[in-house]
């Protein structure tokens, strides 16, 4: 699957839905059955204090990610997006799943503010680079856009 069709199909899986959570496991569904050589895919949320995992495909995660641990805490930290290609070599790296090798993380802002993360794993040490990074950032955009109503309020007041 090329990634702009990938893009396509995020476009129409949001088309009309508002709930973040919805939005979130459907995004995570899609990347995990079409993205190559991943072993996860999936949301983490900001509660004001560290990351809780939300909506996911994969085996089970860490739960709670403080944002000064991990690969993903260091995304949500910095507020900007990490593409680590060996997280073995990634100082605080948190292995929950042995097999991933090399990990994507975008950042979800909304007027400055950390509301979470898209985590992408993969078993394949380098798997992600500028095509990837550009295809998720994307998916993130489109995913903050459709979750930006008053619908899901607890959401869009953050």
């Amino acid at each position: 699957m090329t990634y702009s069709l990938l893009i396509q199909q995020a476009e129409a899986l949001l088309a009309g839905e508002t709930d973040h959570l919805a939005n979130a496991a459907n995004l995570s569904a899609l990347l995990y059955a079409e993205l190559p050589d991943i072993n996860w895919a999936g949301f983490y949320f900001h509660d004001g204090r560290e990351l809780v995992l939300g909506p996911f495909q994969g085996k089970p995660a860490c739960t709670r990610i403080p944002l000064d641990r991990g690969v993903c805490g260091a995304a949500a930290r910095q507020r900007r997006s990490l593409i680590v290609p060996d997280v073995h070599a990634f100082a605080g790296h948190i292995a929950c799943d042995t097999a991933s090798n090399s990990e994507l993380v975008v950042p979800m802002l909304r007027r400055g503010r950390l509301l979470g993360v898209l985590d992408i794993d993969s078993p394949r040490h380098g798997r992600f680079g500028r095509a990837e990074l550009e295809l998720a950032e994307s998916l993130v955009a489109q995913y903050m856009r459709a979750s930006n109503s008053v619908s899901c309020a607890a959401f869009a007041s953050r």
